[in-house]
């Protein structure tokens, strides 16, 4: 009995982070520089042989502390590195809804001058086309999502109300 209920506490408090608390997290990482380096540092020990979800978090976490860099060199190289994983990690699983609005909410919010807007369209049709197609639990967090996002049109949004 004491040996499984250590298994049972091992395996709460160690290893890859509960994706619903991530989930959480995401929706207020932007509020503040310590929001996200609390963000960064729960996906710190995330590898990319864990949920590909998860690695797609963890790309974002590198994406947002680009922005509290100081020196310009380090924010274009913690940026290129963040951009690159969530790439790889949809190439990977392309059909995966929840990477593709994670780099939908990347892409509507960074600079312009980055370069990195050109899958909006796409994804914005991606998680049009196939919200209906997800549980409950996941549909709910894409809803929050789409209400919030400046990608979608006020009519674009009636699809999730």
């Amino acid at each position: 009995m004491k040996l499984l209920l250590t298994l049972l506490l091992w395996v709460n408090f160690s290893g890859t982070p509960d994706l619903a608390a991530i989930r959480k997290m995401y929706t207020g990482v932007t509020k503040s520089e310590s929001n996200a380096k609390e963000f960064s540092a729960k996906l710190a020990d995330v590898s990319n042989n864990d949920d590909k979800t998860l690695v797609a978090y963890k790309a974002a976490s590198i994406l947002l502390d680009s922005k509290f860099e100081k020196k310009l060199n380090d924010k274009i190289a913690r940026f290129k590195e963040g951009a690159k994983l969530l790439e790889s990690t949809i190439k990977s699983e392309p059909n995966n809804i929840e990477m593709r609005l994670i780099r939908l909410s990347i892409q509507e919010n960074v600079p312009g001058i980055t370069g990195y807007k050109k899958n909006i369209k796409e994804d914005k049709k991606y998680i049009t086309d196939h919200y209906a197609e997800q549980n409950s639990a996941l549909k709910e967090y894409l809803k929050d999502f789409i209400l919030q996002s400046k990608s979608f049109s006020e009519k674009e949004k009636q699809f999730v109300k």
